[in-house]
């Protein structure tokens, strides 16, 4: 996925381009030992997604951004990036963007230490661009806490409900989707309005960001995702495709009765069959398009057609990858 060619914004795409250097010079601590660390996911790369979503919602993408858009692009990054190392350590990851994770390279300890760095440096940049900012990004930080916290609670439980993997969705991805849009438009001194249309595009575009990795965990035998197809699945995370498929009148029992329990590399084949056959993805896309629509309605709010067009190409390219869409 290029999330350049979709947006269709090409003021965006020089705009990140230049941020990587501002996000390595944000964590460099002086420390030979700790600057590794703390740099060591932002040296191997990313899409960038919420500084992105952060400048576009700034500058329209009819602009250059001023330094005060890079910082809040910034501060929503480090987050992100404070948030990946911690969930490594807890799932016990080895490989992250296509390098050692943190925790196999360095080990738990300072995995979660640098993690603690990176929240504590983006909490400090967003508390330099003021009181709304430094407000935001506390109760995002709230959010995807309570997000992991939903998820883990209820790891191999197939009586986890639709609202509950909502609920955890909306606070571990969504949250901070959000939190990007509403930083740019804060830096851009939005109206009220706008800024509210933005955060709303930024919940319901990270709404379908999940799903579309979520259906992905099931269908994909490309390794798109980085991971075997199932992978979630073997691993007691019963996501959307597969609680929708739990209530199939012809496949639900024999999945429930699988689910449950890590799962073997062909339990967890006889499982991925089994939420395709049973509607499961149909009905994750159904869905997501449904979040698509509210995405879009938001952005009418917007002032800049630009905009709207690049975040609503963005928004289609993620649903063209499913051919049933």
């Amino acid at each position: 996925m290029n999330p350049y060619q979709h947006l269709q914004l090409p003021a965006v795409e020089s705009d990140v381009a230049r941020l990587e250097d501002l996000l390595a010079a944000s964590v460099v601590f002086g420390d030979e030992y700790l600057d590794q660390v703390t740099t060591h996911l932002i040296r191997a790369g990313g899409k960038r997604l919420r500084p992105l979503l952060a400048i576009a919602s700034a500058t329209f993408g009819e602009r250059d951004a001023n330094q005060d858009d890079f910082m809040g692009g910034v501060a929503v990054e480090l987050m992100h990036l404070a948030s990946l190392y911690h969930d490594d350590v807890m799932d016990e990851a080895e490989i992250r963007r296509n390098v050692s994770s943190v925790n196999a390279r360095y080990g738990n300890l300072i995995a979660i230490v640098g993690g603690d760095y990176l929240m504590a440096r983006s909490a400090g940049i967003a508390a330099d661009h003021g009181v709304e900012m430094a407000r935001l990004m506390a109760h995002t930080l709230a959010w995807l806490t309570r997000g992991q916290a939903a998820e883990v609670k209820r790891n191999y439980d197939v009586a986890r409900t639709e609202a509950e993997y909502y609920e955890a969705i909306e606070g571990k991805t969504a949250a901070l989707m959000a939190a990007s849009c509403r930083v740019g438009a804060i830096t851009a001194g939005h109206s009220d309005d706008v800024k509210e249309a933005l955060t709303e595009f930024g919940r319901c575009f990270g709404m379908v960001y999940q799903l579309r990795d979520d259906i992905l965990d099931v269908i994909d035998v490309n390794n798109k995702l980085g991971k075997p197809a199932g992978q979630d699945l073997a691993e007691g995370v019963y996501n959307l495709p597969t609680l929708a498929s739990l209530q199939s009148a012809s496949h639900g029992a024999a999945l429930r009765e699988l689910l449950g329990a890590p799962l073997s590399d062909e339990q967890r084949e006889e499982a991925r069959a089994l939420v395709i056959a049973g509607g499961g993805i149909e009905a994750s896309i159904a869905a997501a398009a449904d979040f698509v629509t509210q995405a879009k309605q938001a952005l009418t709010v917007v002032p800049s057609d630009g905009l709207q067009r690049g975040l609503g190409a963005f928004l289609d390219s993620l649903m063209a990858e499913f051919p049933a869409y």
